[in-house]
């Protein structure tokens, strides 16, 4: 596959390095003051964007991340302002239909169902709307704000939603359980804030791209994971700033993987269970065909669900 470049374009990834560049400048200082650690024994402040199509490629290693090392990594999701608008004309795109080819080579590439043809149907204007909205959900509800959040990259990745317009938002946040009048109020005042506070932090810690790890210890000692890396490279980031911790063993079957994670694609199911690919996808059919799972086909891959019925 020919390597794509970003040219600083925001919406064009690097398919070989798994990045997604911002345009701004930045520095490229981190202040031990500026991202502070928790109880936890390592903290990672995790920049990303509802669009990002890199960050929907890392997603199989970051849900292993949690399970293995959950009990002593605390993720913090910060929204990275991918796309403002259209005021721009760079590295071959200049309009939303520019994108729709690109999302279908980085689907391929990552192994992770995108669906570009969004781009051609109903595009975003802006990737602000969804990232505001999640800061909302955050201020309700940290884990339903990561519920919310994958909720909507489904609906804009795999179903080809414009997760800018609030009627797809609404849906996401009521199918997670926020309270919609206070999701409202908070999107309309607080919510806008803290994703500024977001996008002044990126800056300031030289952020220029999707997705950024910063993983930090107590002492102030840090390790950087640029792009989407494999598995090994996230957790050797951890071990090498605490190697006494211990990752913790979960049980690899299909109940418990769904029970953690409530859909699945089939490189997720992979990554987590330690099925091979090609196995992967036949035995999520097999529950697919008899009605325990339900099946969303894309022209780029599948996500399977637990049947609610």
């Amino acid at each position: 596959m020919n390597k794509v470049t970003s040219n600083n374009n925001p919406l064009i990834c690097d398919i070989q390095s798994g990045w997604c560049e911002t345009s701004e400048e930045t520095s490229d200082k981190t202040s031990h003051k500026q991202i502070q650690s928790t109880e936890k024994v390592i903290k990672i402040i995790y920049f990303t964007d509802p669009i990002c199509s890199s960050c929907w490629g890392i997603e199989p290693q970051l849900r292993k991340l949690k399970l293995e090392y959950g009990k002593d990594i605390l993720i913090d999701y910060r929204m990275g302002g991918l796309l403002p608008n259209w005021s721009y004309n760079s590295g071959g795109i200049g309009k939303p239909s520019d994108v729709a080819h690109h999302w279908d080579e980085v689907s391929l590439h990552y192994d992770m169902p995108i669906d570009g043809d969004v781009w051609l149907q109903d595009p975003l204007a802006s990737s602000f709307p969804p990232s505001i909205a999640f800061k909302a959900a955050q201020m309700q509800d940290n884990e339903k704000a990561l519920l919310f959040l994958r909720e909507i990259r489904e609906m804009v990745f795999l179903q080809k939603k414009n997760i800018a317009k609030w009627e797809h938002i609404t849906i996401a946040a009521k199918k997670v359980g926020l309270n919609i009048e206070q999701f409202e109020s908070d999107i309309e005042y607080r919510a806008k804030k803290l994703f500024e506070e977001d996008l002044k932090l990126g800056k300031e810690l030289g952020v220029r791209g999707f997705p950024t790890l910063f993983f930090l210890d107590d002492s102030g000692n840090k390790e950087i994971v640029y792009s989407t890396k494999p598995y090994a490279l996230l957790e050797a980031a951890i071990l090498k700033l605490n190697p006494t911790i211990t990752k913790s063993e979960y049980r690899k079957n299909w109940e418990t993987l769904f029970s953690a994670y409530h859909s699945l694609t089939a490189k997720e199911f992979t990554e987590l269970s330690g099925t091979p690919r090609a196995e992967s996808e036949n035995f999520l059919n097999e529950l697919s065909d008899i009605g325990t799972l339900d099946k969303l086909t894309t022209k780029n891959g599948a996500l399977w669900k637990l049947n609610d019925k």
